[in-house]
């Protein structure tokens, strides 16, 4: 099952269960939604609960954030998550700080999703990851899935969530299949926001990643498993909050740690990850400073080649791993 069939799945499955539900976005109703993530919910639901906005994010974010104050559950779309800046102030100003401000008396259920990310070709304007920036603002729920599980799981627990979510999913995935378990097909299937997944057990290093790193990881690590090196491979899935628990158990068992992310290296997840483990208990079972894997601090460029010279590959994964172990 693919990212984009999977995506498409929880939201069927959840429009059907609530119909408070619904989605609202460019593109999501007629034309089946940019990335056809929605596709076939517009004949099936209809105008009422699939719909398509002017090309104003502020204008329909602003839409969104007061029907989930009123009682409705939205799931708004961005195009990409580039153009949620232009309503940056009703994701972080209206939809998060709301429950706060009003004693508790205001919850705002409403999920924010779209690509995330660098795709490919795409621009400097086009390619920002903003799991740092969301994840930076209390108050909000911030996941960022990998596999079609977890995109599944993901989304119906953050439709289900009372709080607002923001959802970073990554274009070059959609397309990507993976094996969904009998469990993962049901419609009670949840992925729990907030809880990380050992996507491989290892005893040499710890690689910490979230989104379309992670299957960069588990490349790295099936190449140095090949030269003896085990390494334990974290999907976070969850940005904030973040599970620092089962990152710090790793690290206690591994005694290394490098985090990778396509996100700029300053203040990004990868330097939240090294701190909170400086600060808690795992720091004294590093053998080795924890290392950051990250995009290049530049905006992404637009030729191919230095693209891929922007992210971290697979070739910097295996470096990294054979500098932290010194081998």
């Amino acid at each position: 099952v693919t990212v984009r069939d999977a995506l498409n799945q929880a939201l069927d499955e959840e429009l059907e269960r609530d119909e408070r539900v619904f989605l609202l976005g460019e593109e999501v109703a007629q034309y089946d939604g940019a990335y056809k993530i929605s596709r076939g919910l517009w004949k099936k639901y209809g105008d009422n609960r699939i719909i398509d906005t002017p090309i104003s994010e502020m204008g329909f974010t602003g839409i969104a954030v007061g029907a989930a104050m009123a009682g409705l559950r939205p799931i708004c779309e961005f195009m990409t998550f580039n153009f949620s800046m232009q309503a940056i102030d009703q994701v972080i100003n209206s939809a998060s700080k709301t429950l706060y401000m009003s004693a508790g008396m205001v919850p705002v259920p409403i999920v924010f999703r779209g690509p995330n990310g660098a795709s490919a070709g795409v621009g400097a304007q086009h390619s920002q990851c903003f799991a740092a920036w969301y994840g930076h603002c209390p108050g909000l729920k911030v996941v960022s899935p990998w596999s079609s599980e977890d995109a599944k799981g993901l989304l119906k627990a953050s439709v289900r969530d009372d709080n607002p979510v923001v959802m970073l999913e990554n274009e070059l995935m959609y397309g990507v299949p993976f094996e969904l378990s009998e469990e993962a097909q049901s419609k009670d299937f949840l992925v729990p926001i907030g809880k990380a997944k050992i996507e491989r057990p290892g005893t040499h290093v710890t690689l910490v990643s979230h989104s379309r790193s992670v299957g960069h990881c588990l490349e790295a690590a099936a190449v140095l498993a090949k030269e003896g090196v085990e390494c334990e491979v974290v999907n976070l899935r969850t940005i904030r909050p973040m599970d620092v628990e089962s990152i710090e158990a790793s690290v206690v068992k591994t005694n290394h740690l490098v985090t990778v992310e396509g996100g700029w290296p300053q203040f990004g997840v990868g330097a939240e990850i090294c701190a909170r483990i400086m600060e808690g208990p795992a720091f004294n079972y590093l053998d080795a400073p924890a290392v950051r894997l990250t995009g290049a601090d530049v905006p992404m460029p637009y030729a191919k080649i230095l693209e891929e010279n922007c992210l971290p590959q697979v070739k910097d994964i295996i470096f990294a791993v054979k500098k932290t172990l010194n081998i």
